[in-house]
C-alpha cells in the first residue's frame, strides 16, 4: 500500500500543542473502552513533543485512566510526521494526514492504515464536517466501518 500522502505543506507545531477531544477513532485496544478521551501535546526543550491521553473506563463516570507518550518529528519538511513512543526504543507511526486551517480539527492517521484518530479543539464536531472527514479516512484506504464514535460528556451540554 502506498504512503499516506500529507496535504498539508506544513504544520505549525505550535498551533497544533494543546488539547485535542478525540471524536471518532478506530482505535488502539487500549482506547477501545475509552470516554471522554483527550490527546495533549506540548513541546519540550529537547524538540520532542510529551503527550498525554486521558480519559474515563467504560463510561462517563469511570475510572479516570491516562497515558503518557513522547512524539519526536520525523518529516521536518512538513512537520506532519512523527514517531510516537509509548515504550523504550519503539516509534510508532503517526500521521498528520490532514488539518483544518484554523487548527480547529484533524486527522491523524498511519501509514498501515490501523488507527486513526479524528480530534477537534472541541467536544463535537458538526455533522458535516466529521462526514467530509470520514470521507477523507475512506479517500485513504481506511476501512470507514471500523471507526468508533467516542462519547464526549461535553458534548452532551453543548450539543445543539
Amino acid at each position: 500500500m502506498s504512503t499516506i500522502p500529507i496535504p498539508a505543506p506544513q504544520v505549525d507545531l505550535d498551533r497544533y500543542m494543546g488539547d485535542w477531544y478525540v471524536i471518532e477513532s478506530i482505535p488502539t485496544r487500549l482506547e477501545k473502552d475509552a470516554w471522554n478521551a483527550v490527546e495533549s501535546y506540548s513541546r519540550d526543550p529537547d524538540g520532542s513533543i510529551k503527550t498525554t491521553f486521558t480519559y474515563n473506563k467504560g463510561a462517563f463516570e469511570g475510572p479516570a485512566k491516562s497515558l503518557h507518550a513522547r512524539g519526536f518529528v520525523k518529516d521536518f519538511d512538513t512537520n506532519a510526521v512523527w514517531g510516537m513512543q509509548f515504550i523504550w526504543p519503539i516509534k510508532s507511526d503517526y500521521r498528520i494526514a490532514w488539518i483544518a486551517d484554523d487548527y480547529g480539527s484533524v486527522l491523524v492517521a498511519r501509514e498501515k492504515r490501523d488507527y486513526l484518530w479524528i480530534m477537534s479543539r472541541q467536544p463535537t464536531l458538526p455533522t458535516d464536517e466529521l462526514e467530509r472527514l470520514e470521507r477523507k479516512a475512506a479517500e485513504l484506504g481506511y476501512d470507514v466501518s471500523k471507526i468508533r464514535r467516542v462519547p464526549q460528556e461535553n458534548a452532551r451540554a453543548t450539543a445543539h
